[in-house]
């Protein structure tokens, strides 16, 4: 009887441990102060993603739209995560909630997707209280896909494509560009009469309209159009 007694104390006690942690862990109320500081380091680490992003972007077309929708989802994340720690029947239905979510939007550059990832984890991680985390984190990042980013879209890659009218007239092009570029490849060229159309994949710097103008004055050159170009290089 005495060891039956002592399991179910021992019993009790655990669950009870068990219990009071799990309560523990959730406040019926929020104080306006800490939603007020969440949400202010929140919009402060989304709109420092804000500027990295509008900062480094290299591709085609800047969308000002997807930009700020960057620092909305920290914001929104956060107010989340605020609301799952102070009430558990709360949490469990919004888990539930949020998993039946789903989202349709093409994300074609893989750095818009990182970017989205960032503002989540940086939402997520302020929500739950961890200022210093999340801020440390952020400029960590920020400051590698700055770097990195940056330094990779020095040279801006673009296509070319020219119509010229002999062999003669192509081969002043290729000696032309040799010259002017480190690395070119021909992406397509068609053939008719009295016409050759090339496409040609090339990295400029700063100085695009003069390059331009020189390749359309060869002699026997038609038109030259310039394309800014999204692509890489595989070295």
């Amino acid at each position: 009887m005495a060891a039956t007694a002592t399991t179910d104390t021992t019993t009790n006690t655990f669950s009870d441990i068990i219990k009071n942690s799990v309560i523990d862990n959730f406040v019926s109320d929020i104080s306006i102060s800490k939603m007020l500081i969440t949400l202010g380091v929140a919009f402060l680490i989304g709109y420092f993603i804000y500027l990295l992003y509008k900062r480094v972007f290299s591709g085609v077309l800047y969308s000002k739209s997807f930009n700020v929708s960057l620092m909305g989802m920290t914001m929104i994340t956060a107010t989340v995560i605020i609301a799952i720690n102070s009430n558990l029947v709360l949490s469990l239905g919004m888990v539930g909630a949020l998993s039946i979510v789903r989202f349709r939007t093409p994300i074609k550059d893989p750095t818009d997707l990182i970017f989205l990832f960032w503002a989540a984890v940086a939402g997520i991680v302020t929500g739950a209280g961890f200022f210093t985390l999340a801020i440390v984190g952020s400029i960590i990042i920020g400051l590698i896909l700055f770097l990195f980013i940056k330094n990779s879209s020095i040279e801006t890659p673009y296509l070319l494509v020219i119509n010229c009218d002999s062999d003669e007239s192509e081969r002043e092009v290729h000696s032309h560009i040799t010259k002017s570029v480190k690395r070119y490849n021909v992406k397509q060229k068609t053939v008719s009469a009295n016409n050759i159309e090339l496409t040609l994949e090339l990295r400029l710097d700063d100085k695009v309209g003069g390059f331009v103008n020189t390749v359309s004055d060869l002699k026997g050159v038609k038109n030259a159009l310039l394309i800014s170009y999204s692509g890489d290089y595989v070295s």
